[in-house]
């Protein structure tokens, strides 16, 4: 047995990955401010939730005693809003890193945290691979990058083991409909569940590559034996793109859809993002199990 702590441990990747430590039998220290995550307190026995924000430097020093790996998921995980507050937006996602790289390289603690496919920007030189170009474009997507800048330089000067997962379109049960992880899967339920028409912001034929949240989970647990002080960086996809007309296809044939609305393309939107998932399986030895239809039908029966 294992104890870990997982920052945004109250959050929706977060709260997955908590529920696969427990279940292989780790203990699990949760810091988690609340602002977009819910917690139970009963929930299990080997879980110690600690109510915070990876700002306050005694509470981040408070909760790496005693733990074997962290898992740094904490972020305020939304282009809009890191738009909207930049300055506190990039104080948690880059400088709230910080104090966990610090914190980590003072008591040699591997750190496993999320960057984001949002460090790719509008590159099209698809599928989107670790070692090509970067193009952030977003408050957001600057800081990620940052962060994994800074992984680089603390495994230099302070020789931190890390590793550093670009997330791309993740999915899965218990997500917030106003996620920028997935947008549109959850968007979309919602509009199913309240019997309104389906909105689609341009012709629907941009695309995505949509990976479901166990596959994420699993992919971050199996990270924590490939950190090392190169930091590497890896791809969390499929490698399969979706377009939004095709994800509507899918959903028509497990739920009742009222009618679709085409709007204008969002300002900014991507049109599409893929990723190459070669090199996460070479060094993960594991590759996405979930297929979208697959994940779409548990998602869709639950609470409909």
């Amino acid at each position: 047995m294992s104890r870990y702590l997982v920052t945004g441990g109250a959050g929706f990747i977060g709260s997955h990955l908590v529920k696969l430590l427990t279940k292989e039998g780790h203990q699990v220290v949760i810091l988690d401010d609340l602002s977009t995550g819910t917690f139970n307190s009963s929930l299990d026995k080997n879980i110690e939730f600690i109510q915070g924000n990876i700002l306050d430097q005694d509470i981040v020093k408070k909760v790496f005693r005693n733990i074997e790996g962290c898992f740094h998921l904490a972020a305020v995980a939304s282009v809009q809003e890191s738009i909207n507050n930049w300055h506190y937006s990039h104080q948690v996602n880059l400088t709230g890193t910080i104090n966990i790289f610090l914190q980590a390289s003072k008591q040699n603690i591997p750190v496993v945290y999320a960057s984001s496919a949002a460090v790719y920007g509008k590159i099209s030189d698809f599928p989107l691979q670790e070692n090509g170009k970067v193009s952030p474009l977003s408050p957001y997507a600057a800081d990620k990058y940052a962060c994994e800048l800074q992984a680089k330089a603390f495994g230099e000067v302070k020789s931190l083991k890390s590793c550093g997962l670009r997330f791309f379109n993740v999915y899965g049960t218990g997500q917030p409909k106003n996620s920028d992880y997935s947008g549109v899967i959850s968007i979309f339920r919602e509009q199913v569940k309240d019997g309104k028409e389906l909105v689609i912001f341009g012709d629907g034929n941009q695309s995505r590559d949509f990976i479901h949240v166990s596959d994420v989970t699993n992919m971050c647990v199996r990270a924590l034996s490939m950190v090392a002080s190169s930091a590497p960086v890896l791809n969390v996809c499929t490698g399969r793109a979706y377009s939004i007309n095709e994800l509507i296809q899918l959903i028509d044939k497990i739920a009742v859809i009222k009618g679709i609305k085409y709007l204008p393309p969002q300002v900014g939107s991507i049109n599409t993002s893929v990723g190459s998932p070669e090199l996460a399986q070479q060094m993960l030895n594991y590759k996405a199990t979930y297929e979208l239809a697959t994940g779409l039908l548990e998602l869709f029966s639950v609470n409909l």
